[in-house]
């Protein structure tokens, strides 16, 4: 195996892997609605990473996902709150609307996107009050960069330190925190961050007690503020190859018992404008998976 995915860990965990129920809280986010920005980071999408997701009723969601066919190939499912910023309301919706989710036992995993800025003690025990012994609470925290002056520039909101403290706080409540870091990403126009940006943002995640990590590579979508960079060719976007080496540099660092729930991003249907590759999913893992074994390999032969 040459790194511990999320497969592996829900086979280990559970018995089994488990489906995902991706749900459209009804959220928005504090960098889009004017409370610390507007906008939202240059990369982001109208609909915040849930392009795909019908939305509706968040129970009607969760009933349409384990009535279809899709559901029938699992025995047990992670409800995850997708898109924009699923802390970003009064302790008590959040209560309502998660429990709005988790209308079947066999929902194993409440899955929370968010932003640290966006996780203080009332909202963290509100999410930890949904531990018990059928069902795991996971909250995902888009760090994206451990720099912050790429952070100021991509327009996150907020500085890595609040991160570092929104880590602390979950865990201490038995929340396993899952990261999000993306390569590729622009410090500032015409400079892109590179392998010593990756080492870094590695380094400080394997600093904290970090259940998992998703890695994603930067496209293009069409008609963000990075559109409009790269279309006045102030972002170049990496080749596969750059971003193959760059992410297996990432992985081979991480602290082996971090599980890799993604080494890859999904970009929405019809709204790529660059990379090509990037809609090619499979075609990434391989080269990613090719970096990994000729460095074991290079490895190998150097112990000799």
């Amino acid at each position: 195996m040459l790194y511990y995915n999320l497969s592996t860990y829900l086979r280990n965990t559970y018995g089994h892997r488990l489906g995902k129920i991706c749900i459209d809280g009804g959220f928005t986010c504090p960098n889009r609605d004017g409370t610390c920005g507007v906008g939202g980071c240059i990369f982001c999408g109208e609909r915040g990473a849930g392009e795909h997701i019908v939305k509706d009723g968040i129970t009607a969601q969760t009933r349409r996902y384990l009535d279809s066919p899709a559901a029938g190939k699992y025995a047990e499912y992670i409800a995850y709150f997708q898109n924009f910023t699923g802390t970003y309301a009064p302790p008590e919706t959040l209560r309502e609307r998660y429990a709005s989710a988790l209308i079947d036992p066999r929902i194993r995993v409440l899955a929370v996107g968010t932003r640290p800025d966006c996780v203080d003690g009332e909202r963290a025990d509100v999410l930890a009050s949904f531990i018990n012994d059928r069902r795991d609470v996971w909250c995902e925290l888009g760090l994206q960069s451990s720099s912050d002056e790429t952070a100021r520039f991509i327009n996150r909101g907020y500085e890595t330190a609040r991160f570092v403290e929104a880590v602390q706080m979950l865990h201490s409540r038995g929340i396993k925190v899952v990261a999000h870091m993306i390569i590729g990403l622009p410090r500032a126009e015409g400079v892109r961050e590179g392998a010593d940006d990756v080492k870094a943002t590695v380094d400080l995640l394997n600093s904290l007690p970090v259940f998992g990590v998703k890695i994603h590579s930067l496209y293009v979508i069409r008609g963000t503020r990075l559109d409009s960079l790269y279309e006045r060719g102030g972002y170049e976007p990496l080749t596969l190859d750059e971003y193959a080496a760059l992410a297996a540099l990432a992985i081979s660092r991480l602290r082996p018992d971090i599980v890799l729930h993604r080494i890859t991003g999904d970009c929405p249907r019809g709204l790529l404008a660059a990379p090509d590759w990037a809609a090619d999913k499979r075609a990434v893992t391989d080269a990613i998976n090719e970096k990994l074994r000729l460095s074991a390999s290079d490895a190998a032969k150097s112990s000799i």
